[in-house]
């Protein structure tokens, strides 16, 4: 996936805010709280996403995949996807909708419904 296609859906996902930082990081939050991180690295899209527990332990060793550097030392469930074989598309797209719903999730109750982000 190329950087515009990124920003392009992640902005399509309910309730998202984009910031440029961290040395040219696009981060994308929802309710203020990080939900996926994008990066060209060595002319590749490189993504850090939050997983749920189960797809930590299976991600974390795959081909590609590591937990992401900072996050996860601190014992946060983030995959990055760093080098190659990197991830097909279709599948980078589902990790982000995922991630997207488990930051959303552990949003107050009065903070989703000020987003108008559904009940979950």
């Amino acid at each position: 996936m190329k950087l515009a296609a990124f920003n392009a859906f992640c902005a399509n996902l309910p309730a998202t805010t984009h910031v440029v930082q961290w040395g040219g990081a696009h981060v994308w939050k929802v309710g203020g709280k990080v939900f996926v991180i994008g990066h060209v690295q060595d002319g590749n899209l490189a993504c850090s996403f939050r997983v749920s527990d189960i797809a930590f332990e299976v991600l974390r060793d795959a081909p590609g995949l590591r937990p992401a550097p900072y996050l996860a030392s601190r014992g946060l469930k983030w995959i990055q996807n760093f080098g190659k074989p990197v991830i097909k598309d279709k599948d980078l797209r589902k990790y982000i909708v995922m991630s997207h719903k488990i930051i959303a999730q552990g949003l107050s109750k009065k903070k989703r419904a000020e987003l108008g982000l559904a009940e979950t």
